[in-house]
């Protein structure tokens, strides 16, 4: 097996599973504790894995709204604008984007009326910031 394709597996199963201990990871990438360990060691050397997190479904959670936001920017206040974007509260995820707009962010806050305040107090205030697109989640389907 290539090592491209063991990298793969053992990602695979982190991804599925990011608390598998060693032993489980190794049994569902056939391959032994040891490669695993290595791998895991220098792929996060090398920033491939940059943590490891729980994943939570926020409407479980009293309190939660999320939304999906599509941020334009003007692209000459690109690098500032996507600064400012990083340091707002709630605001828990900052992607480039190929489709619709130039960035996406997952946003959250207690209720929708926060979000909504967040948006256009924090978000939409942030120079260069054109248009932010919010798409409400409702259900986690996955």
């Amino acid at each position: 097996m290539s090592a491209e394709s063991t990298e793969r597996r053992i990602l695979s199963v982190l991804e599925d599973d990011a608390q598998a201990s060693y032993a489980e990871i190794a049994q569902r990438a056939d391959v032994s504790k040891p490669t695993v360990r290595k791998y895991i060691k220098k792929l996060e050397e090398e920033g491939v894995i940059v943590g490891y997190s729980a994943d939570i479904d926020p409407k479980k959670l009293a309190g939660q709204s999320i939304a999906m936001v599509g941020i334009d920017v003007a692209s000459d206040c690109y690098v500032e604008a996507t600064r400012q974007l990083k340091e707002i509260p709630g605001l828990e995820e900052l992607y480039t984007s190929s489709g619709d707009h130039m960035l996406m962010a997952e946003l959250r806050a207690s209720d929708g009326d926060s979000l909504a305040a967040a948006i256009e107090d924090e978000i939409l205030s942030i120079d260069g910031v054109t248009a932010a697109h919010p798409s409400f989640l409702q259900e986690r389907l996955k």
